[in-house]
């Protein structure tokens, strides 16, 4: 990631936590004022009636009344009958699933040195180990809930639906799925176990389901809840729930990445347009400013012209030799000697004409002899060496 998009969304951030600040002081704060207020007149209101008590004495009360709350003790069960009720019997092995599943709701809380120390190796080897078991049944539950979405998907696609429109159906019959099962359903059910309203359902399932855990709901924390299995149905609804989350934020990153390689791919088409563009336009302003200079061409190499023979003369008339059309030779050059096949390529007569003039040439290295009522063939370049030396006709 750029440094720049790190910082604009390091930035984005920290503008949605002020936002979220401010808008939760508003929402918050004239409650907790409410809440002060009424707390000061029941406190006035019970020392009018106890005048005995005095304000000092109240005040060391309550601090020592909020401790004990905070130590885990539950006001509810100060009577006889309660008195051996506690909240580390049934509930320690709820309180352990809230450790691995990092929920933590803490409504209840280590209070000694021991169980904290216990509570930081508990956490740090159950936690990766209920991450692999999120995972695992995270994928079941998807491929379960894909299952039964694909035949639903043929359905579609036999009554000639657009394959685009059934991907989307597809999604949202996830979403809905997963949510009746897992956040409806629940709702519904606490609502009528635990007496909650509809709002205050759906807030501990999303607050839950989010791994948030205020601890301000908490599923079975009532001392009027007997039900010794209520508890761990609730941590396994938990279990299946966190793997539908996982499935679903899965199948977001999947979508993600497929549009981002998607952006890509038109980025780079619309690069090379914009680059083929580019280049006709600079083709156009080519061709009226000018046509583009040629490009040197090498020179062609002259042939070697035949090498001088001193006049002699004619003992008797040459013998017809059909004239070729050749090109007149140019001086030698020293170039021409790299190209041995171009150095023989001024040869146009027969060796018999050439005896005739009285030229001699350099023999040639021995090879195969023409026989002599063969027809002749006009001469072509050779390769490197002395041309051949052919017999003087007497």
């Amino acid at each position: 990631m750029r440094s720049t998009t790190l910082l604009a969304l390091l930035a984005l951030v920290l503008l949605y936590l002020v936002s979220g600040a401010l808008v939760f002081q508003a929402l918050e704060q004239p409650h907790e004022q409410q809440a002060q207020r009424e707390l000061g007149e029941v406190r006035e209101k019970f020392l009018r009636a106890h005048p005995c008590v005095s304000d000092q004495d109240l005040g060391l009360f309550i601090k020592e009344v909020a401790d004990a709350l905070g130590e885990g003790a539950n006001p509810d069960t100060n009577s006889t009958s309660n008195s051996n009720h506690s909240a580390w019997d049934l509930g320690s092995a709820f309180f352990s699933g809230t450790i691995i599943t990092t929920i933590g709701y803490g409504n209840a809380a280590l209070r000694t040195d021991a169980g904290r120390l216990f509570c930081i190796f508990y956490a740090l080897v159950g936690i990766p180990l209920f991450g692999i078991l999120l995972a695992g049944v995270g994928d079941r539950l998807g491929s379960s809930l894909r299952r039964g979405i694909g035949h639903i998907e043929a359905v579609f696609l036999k009554w000639h639906v657009p394959p685009e429109l059934v991907r989307i159906l597809s999604a949202v019959l996830f979403l809905l799925i997963g949510c009746l099962l897992f956040v409806l359903t629940p709702t519904f059910i606490f609502c009528y176990v635990e007496g909650w309203s509809k709002l205050e359902a759906i807030y501990f399932v999303v607050v839950t389901l989010t791994t948030v855990g205020f601890g301000d709901y908490v599923a079975g924390a009532s001392p009027n809840q007997n039900s010794a299995a209520y508890q761990p149905l609730v941590w396994f609804w938990i279990l299946l729930g966190l793997a539908y989350f996982a499935s679903v934020l899965t199948t977001i990153g999947n979508w993600l990445r497929v549009v981002s390689r998607r952006t890509r791919a038109e980025m780079g088409g619309l690069t090379a347009q914009a680059a083929s563009w580019t280049g006709t336009v600079t083709a156009r302003v080519t061709q009226r400013v000018g046509p583009p200079a040629p490009p040197p061409q090498e020179k062609e190499r002259p042939p070697l012209p035949p090498p001088p023979c001193p006049a002699q003369p004619a003992s008797r008339p040459l013998s017809p030799v059909a004239p070729e059309k050749t090109e007149p030779p140019s001086p030698p050059t020293a170039s021409a000697l790299d190209y041995p096949s171009e150095n023989l390529a001024f040869i146009d007569e027969s060796s018999d004409t050439q005896s005739e003039r009285g030229c001699a040439l350099p023999r040639a290295p021995r090879g195969r002899r023409r026989p002599l009522n063969a027809p002749r063939k006009p001469a072509r370049p050779r390769g490197p060496g002395r041309p051949r030396d052919k017999g003087v006709s007497s």
